[in-house]
């Protein structure tokens, strides 16, 4: 299965082992919750689903790799006890607690986590001394003496032995204490997340029409060859941040990341091609509907390719704005309800500044408690962080004014930042429009048109903004390409018939 169907299935079975009857007993008792095992080859994903299951279900994540780990580390440590049987007092053997355990009731003690994930990763790589005691805590969740506690779920991972030659397989008993999900690269599966986490578009348009270069592993005469879904994240993020800072991107980067000599310098070429078509197209002038002849003529001789880079520009103007304003969207509806207790607060005892300080106590140790159990993915935790500052910026703003007047300051304040969202969404709304005015001058009734509407449905944040802020053109393009499906159904309907 792919990376999005495996994370419904985990999603699911922590869902299920979390469960309880109205007395508080779990439907299945922890000692019969079998560990998820998640197999699947390197890069490919498989801890960020941990994080967007943990963040999604509301409960801590700890994660350890099982090739950093000693039998002592996993195990705990021997020590000595003394105990008396039958009236003679004999020396015992016992160990400490695993650091791995302790890691988890620590997380509890410290924030109050009561459910989570413990996620060990490469548990099949293991070396030869720890692999008894790895074998014994998936048929029973213990090492040593000490039981995972109930409520944290056991979820592993591992690489097929294809991947990794350190690779030791498991016997029959095992495989039948375990919930198996095996896993496999899917760029289309891959592609949600990448648009979630704002991935770079040259990125995103090269794959679309190299999808065989999203995932590769080979050997050579020199080696391992290889590009996974890590690497195209991780070089996605160096992207914006060189491009923002105003330095070359170039192959040397490029293979950095892409540990493909073919793919890497295939990418290079592309990205310089794709920045170029970013110069002559004037992709602002577009937007803001002032297209020269130039523009749209050369647009309407160009090749498939060349189309479809410019559409993947346009596309990357109107999602950046849409992920910007969805977020700022999401952090003024949060601010309006904290605003609501303030004024609740301030209306009690008139003192503006002591109401401003516990809200921002409370998001700031939600900030810490989420960042320490690793139930905040990034998007959350960048979300957390504009809202803490925010509440600083107002608690200034209220210092020296008490009662009604410290309330209407922030209300001030809160319209103001409420009218510049309101004109960044018409701005945005407008942009959207005129992308699709120009497609319909420059690509009449081509699929240029279906793309557009297309890669806006499947981004998160441009979805959500659409649904919001109803651009017209889109709902007018959207309801012409749901009618011309149909219409290819109807007709392949009706030639099925004639057979």
């Amino acid at each position: 299965m792919n990376i999005k169907d495996a994370k419904t299935q985990i999603k699911n079975a922590v869902t299920a082992y979390l469960a309880q009857d109205e007395f508080g007993r779990y439907l299945i008792p922890p000692h019969k919750q079998r560990p998820i095992f998640l197999m699947g080859p390197p890069g490919i994903g498989k801890t960020a689903i941990m994080e967007q299951v943990a963040s999604e279900l509301g409960i801590g994540l700890l994660s350890y790799s099982m090739t950093h780990h000693t039998r002592q580390s996993a195990l705990g440590l021997p020590l000595i006890k003394q105990m008396e049987f039958d009236g003679k007092t004999y020396d015992i053997s016992e160990y400490t607690m695993s650091e791995i355990i302790a890691s988890v009731y620590e997380m509890m003690k410290n924030f109050g986590v009561k459910n989570g994930i413990l996620f060990l990763d490469e548990i099949n790589c293991v070396s030869e001394t720890l692999t008894p005691i790895m074998l014994q805590f998936l048929q029973y969740k213990v090492f040593g003496r000490h039981e995972v506690p109930a409520g944290w779920i056991v979820v592993t991972a591992g690489n097929p032995p294809e991947y990794n030659r350190s690779v030791r397989e498991f016997d029959i008993a095992t495989w039948d204490r375990l919930k198996r999900v095996d896993v496999e690269p899917d760029f289309d599966a891959w592609k949600e997340y990448a648009y979630d986490i704002n991935t770079h578009s040259s990125i995103m348009t090269y794959l679309e029409t190299k999808k065989n270069h999203f995932y590769r592993v080979s050997t050579t005469v020199d080696g391992k060859r290889f590009v996974t879904a890590r690497g195209w994240d991780d070089l996605s993020q160096m992207i914006h941040i060189y491009e923002a800072k105003g330095i070359p991107v170039d192959n040397k980067l490029i293979s950095q990341y892409l540990q493909d000599t073919e793919i890497a310098r295939d990418f290079a070429l592309y990205y310089d091609l794709y920045n170029k078509y970013r110069s002559d197209y004037q992709i602002p002038s577009i937007l803001a509907g002032q297209a020269s002849q130039e523009i749209k003529m050369r647009a309407k001789r160009a090749k498939f390719d060349e189309r479809y880079s410019l559409l993947g520009l346009l596309l990357e103007a109107t999602m950046n704005e849409t992920f910007q304003i969805m977020q700022e969207d999401a952090i003024l509806t949060e601010l309006i309800a904290l605003l609501r207790q303030a004024k609740n607060a301030i209306s009690q005892n008139g003192n503006a500044e002591q109401a401003f300080d516990a809200m921002l106590h409370f998001q700031e140790k939600r900030y810490q408690s989420g960042v320490e159990s690793r139930s905040l993915t990034e998007a959350q935790k960048i979300h957390l962080t504009r809202l803490i500052r925010i509440l600083q910026e107002q608690k200034e703003l209220v210092r020296g004014h008490n009662g009604n007047d410290a309330f209407e300051v922030v209300r001030a304040d809160f319209n103001s930042r409420g009218e510049h969202l309101s004109n960044s969404a018409k701005r945005t709304s407008d942009h959207i429009t005129n992308m699709f005015k120009f497609g319909d001058e420059v690509f009449p009734n081509g699929q240029e048109l279906i793309i557009l509407v297309t890669e806006l449905t499947a981004n998160p944040h441009s979805a959500k903004f659409l649904s919001k802020y109803r651009v017209a053109e889109y709902f007018i393009h959207d309801k012409s390409l749901m009618f011309s499906q149909r219409q290819k159904e109807i007709l392949s309907e009706i030639e099925e018939l004639k057979l």
